[in-house]
């Protein structure tokens, strides 16, 4: 296979079979009202076969293919419920059927559809070397939609679906236009490998990519060595321009769901992928709960069911009556209220701008006359105070949806460059934190996050707006040490309420916010270049400031237009975070 790139190709994480994985070998049985026909071999482009499994009606009647294209193995041995006991889904809740974050085949078949589980080239025993978002992934996904499309049991409507990577997947596959692909449903999934993923505002991800780039890469076949071309192409490039999907392409029917609380993972990448595809007939939606549970949970399985059946079985119901945007604006882990709206970002926000005071460790709706700084350890060593904070009480309930700007200035009296790590955070009404849904298990986490190495603060000015700076990661631009110079932080969207009394803290420093022990998968940055103190300068001509927006009619609970929404019961779902249990021949970051 000719590659676009010198991709590194290695020896995979490991043999199929360390893992669980037989060898392919046809197979078909009929289970209840199942067909499950195992290992097909599907033949796409450059002689490369793939190995799908297929969940279709026993009356052979012609029914709409749902695709989970993955690398987590079709054998599906690694279920949600196992790895992250804490996501949302209670054990038993799906059939032992379902893949790793894929469509649950005893649902689907049973509303009428076939479920193709495939495992993607170069991994588990499908042919080929396994590149990962790739364009060359995203030709065999054509490749197959269009085999799907055009079997005997197929209606000839495709549709796409998954979490994670299988919406990853999505974009890359819906953006090559298959003739067959009649929709879409992209559940919380990067769609820039490189700012939401690789490399956090330029610093590098330590602990989640080096684990999820050898997760993928378990097959018979060389796999492409994320981690050797992550450390070859350390600033954006046409290497990661190819595994960010071209958007504008996408032109078929979406439901877009994105969340406020896979900070540092999906949530910037849904809600790009909403405002920039093509597509006609797009609906988004913005939880602020756990990614899987909300997938698997009623309500959500009722949502997917009604947008599939609308354009893949073209049954007439309220699809076309949704409101183009549903969203929570979140009081804490377990409540929120549910909102409509017209468009992403929101059409009713006004832009707020309040202004840093490191004097009195306060956000001003007035730029502060006279300078001040604060400073902070930024490596934790005891010099100083390890964190600087501003405060934000509010005198009326509020409510701050969308994406956030921070404008510092900043110095370093020991290093020519710098990395700051940024949260919002909210403090009830006798300043105690408010945690929130995080990273799909935890529900301490934070408002939003940020971060910024500095000689990475090169905008993209077309492509930046008052409340999003976008950067360039074209080149590095180093600072004299002890110079004052200004930065952008890209804060990411979340939707947030407070009432009066409560707080909005923001925080700067030198290491991450929030923090777990191993082998808790979450994003962390060990790799710093941090050295000695940072300084924020605040008021005069060092004006730091945020700019956040601000929802312009806020409603009590319980009244017209805002209904409230409640996480199922605890006692439904494992109450306590554990780590997952060890996978063979995989350490976990």
């Amino acid at each position: 296979m000719s590659h676009a790139f010198a991709y590194r190709l290695a020896a995979p994480t490991g043999p199929p079979e360390a893992r669980g994985a037989p060898p392919p070998r046809y197979r078909r049985e009929v289970v209840g009202d199942l067909i499950i026909e195992r290992d097909m071999a599907v033949p796409l482009r450059d002689e490369v076969t793939v190995y799908v499994d297929v969940f279709r009606p026993a009356d052979e009647r012609p029914v709409p293919p749902l695709i989970a294209w993955s690398p987590y193995g079709k054998h599906a041995d690694l279920p949600v419920t196992r790895l992250y006991p804490d996501g949302g889904v209670a054990p038993g809740q799906l059939s032992p059927y379902t893949g790793f974050e894929s469509p649950d085949p005893l649902f689907w078949v049973g509303h009428g559809y076939a479920v193709v589980n495939v495992d993607a080239p170069g991994t588990w025993y499908s042919d080929g070397d396994a590149t990962f978002i790739s364009p060359e992934e995203a030709a065999f996904g054509h490749d197959l939609v269009e085999w799907a499309g055009t079997r005997p049991w197929s209606n000839a409507k495709v549709g796409l679906s998954g979490v994670s990577y299988l919406t990853t997947s999505q974009w890359n596959i819906a953006a090559t236009g298959p003739p067959h692909l009649a929709a879409i449903n992209p559940w919380e999934g990067w769609s820039d490998t490189y700012r939401e993923v690789v490399r956090h505002g330029g610093i590098p991800e330590t602990a989640f990519w080096p684990y999820i780039a050898r997760r993928w890469a378990f097959g018979t076949h060389l796999a492409e060595d994320l981690l050797a071309e992550t450390a070859e192409h350390p600033l954006f490039d046409s290497f990661w321009a190819s595994k960010a999907p071209r958007l504008e392409r996408i032109t078929v029917p979406a439901y877009v769901v994105a969340s406020f609380s896979d900070q540092g993972l999906h949530t910037r990448g849904t809600l790009e992928g909403f405002k920039r595809i093509g597509s006609k007939d797009k609906w988004l939606e913005v939880h602020g709960g756990k990614k899987w549970g909300y997938y698997y949970s009623p309500e959500g399985m009722a949502r997917q069911l009604a947008f599939f059946d609308h354009f893949l079985k073209g049954v007439d119901n309220e699809v076309p009556s949704w409101p183009t945007v549903r969203f929570d604006v979140r009081a804490d882990a377990r409540t929120a209220l549910r909102k409509e709206a017209t468009a992403w970002p929101l059409p009713g926000t006004h832009l707020v701008v309040r202004h840093l005071d490191a004097a009195s460790g306060r956000l001003l709706a007035e730029k502060p006359a006279t300078p001040a700084s604060v400073d902070y350890d930024a490596e934790e060593l005891g010099r100083a105070r390890r964190r600087a904070t501003f405060d934000w009480r509010f005198d009326e309930a509020t409510e701050l949806v969308g994406g956030a700007r921070l404008h510092l200035w900043l110095s370093s009296p020991d290093s020519d460059d710098l990395d700051v790590f940024v949260a919002l955070q909210k403090l009830d009404g006798y300043g105690d934190l408010v945690g929130f849904n995080y990273y799909a298990v935890f529900e301490d986490g934070p408002v939003a996050l940020g971060w910024l190495r500095a000689s990475h603060r090169e905008l993209d000015v077309a492509r930046s707006t008052d409340s999003q700076p976008v950067l360039t990661h074209r080149r590095e631009q180093k600072i004299p040490p002890g110079t004052v110079f200004p930065v952008d932080v890209e804060i990411l969207p979340s939707g947030t309420r407070f009432e009066p009394g409560e707080t909005l803290r923001l925080v700067l420093q030198g290491k991450d916010v929030h923090r777990y022990p191993r082998p808790l998968t979450h994003p962390a940055h060990a790799d710093s270049v941090n050295v000695g103190i940072h300084r924020v300068h605040t008021g005069g001509e060092h004006d730091s400031y945020l700019v956040i927006p601000r929802l312009e009619q806020v409603r009590a609970f319980g009244e017209a237009g805002a209904t409230s929404v409640e996480a199922p019961p605890r006692a439904a779902l494992p109450r306590r975070v554990r780590p997952a249990p060890p996978t063979p021949d995989l350490p976990r970051a």
